[in-house]
């Protein structure tokens, strides 16, 4: 089967079609960040996406998207393939260089504009909700009216979006189908997706015949990574399903054979015929034998 599209979720494409689209990507962040309509998005300037430390040896980070606002508000997007402990503590350093960042030689702290930080997730993560959104800010631990504006945080899992799960943002619900249903197997695109203008775009974006050969082999290498890497993160995970098997059944030896000594130390058998008996060290019978 020849294709007609490219997943908008894979490194190339998504930059591709939010890295230089100012309309498109003001449409994607009004959606899809919990923004009142007065915070709405009006108009963005793009940053460089490289995030150089201001102390010399700091650690320099990448970024998919980037950019600022008419009020200085700083928006940071990123897509993840997979996610991580490592990829959340990188957010969290993004977004508080970016906060940093903005501080000059004798300004006032008052003038620090908030950074709002997107993060699209193509894996599940929060496995004990059906809820795909997380919205996060520093709030009081007792009083969650009470908060510390500045940073932002948004993850969305995709995989657990479907349509009907939301019901009154409109916009909110195309931008998800356009990351979540168009992929390399897609042959048409849904009306409503290419009715709106800048989803429209973004989708003639997707086309194969906009692609070089080269592009297209970095598209390929693309999902060869995320291949190899699902198959070590399950590799992974199964060991350690099976050390902790294994640990639990050592334990729960352990704990039996304890139980058996006490039980015979209690009898008056002397603490070497237990240790005999239940293969624990001298050492342990000796110290059961002595509470």
């Amino acid at each position: 089967m020849v294709m007609k599209y490219l997943d908008p979720k894979a490194d190339l494409t998504f930059k591709k079609i939010f890295g230089n689209h100012p309309k498109r990507l003001i449409s994607l962040l009004n959606a899809l960040l919990p923004l009142s309509d007065e915070e709405q998005i009006r108009k963005i300037k793009y940053l460089p996406t490289e995030l150089v430390p201001q102390l010399e040896g700091g650690k320099n980070t990448i970024v998919d998207v980037l950019c600022t606002d008419v009020r200085g508000r700083k928006f940071c997007v990123e897509m993840q393939m997979e996610w991580s402990d490592a990829f959340q503590q990188r957010v969290l350093f993004n977004a508080s260089k970016l906060y940093v960042s903005q501080a000059k030689k004798g300004g006032k702290y008052s003038e620090l504009q908030p950074v709002y930080s997107l993060n699209l997730v193509n894996d599940i993560f929060a496995h004990d909700t059906p809820a795909f959104i997380h919205n996060y800010r520093i709030v009081h631990d007792k009083d969650s009216n009470k908060i510390i504006e500045g940073l932002h945080f948004t993850f969305i899992e995709l995989p657990k979006f479907t349509p009907h799960s939301i019901a009154d943002k409109r916009m909110m619900v195309l931008w998800l189908r356009f990351l979540t249903e168009i992929n390399s197997n897609t042959k048409d695109i849904p009306a409503d997706l290419l009715n709106d203008p800048e989803i429209g775009k973004a989708v003639e974006d997707l086309e194969v015949s906009g692609f070089t050969d080269a592009e297209l082999r970095a598209y390929d290498k693309f999902w060869d990574s995320v291949s190899v890497e699902r198959t070590l993160l399950d590799d992974r995970y199964q060991k350690g399903m099976e050390e902790g098997m294994e640990k639990g059944r050592a334990e729960g030896k352990h704990e039996a054979n304890t139980e058996t000594a006490q039980r015979l130390l209690a009898m008056g058998i002397s603490a070497e015929q237990v240790a005999k008996a239940t293969q624990l060290p001298l050492e342990i019978i000796k110290n059961l034998n002595n509470t």
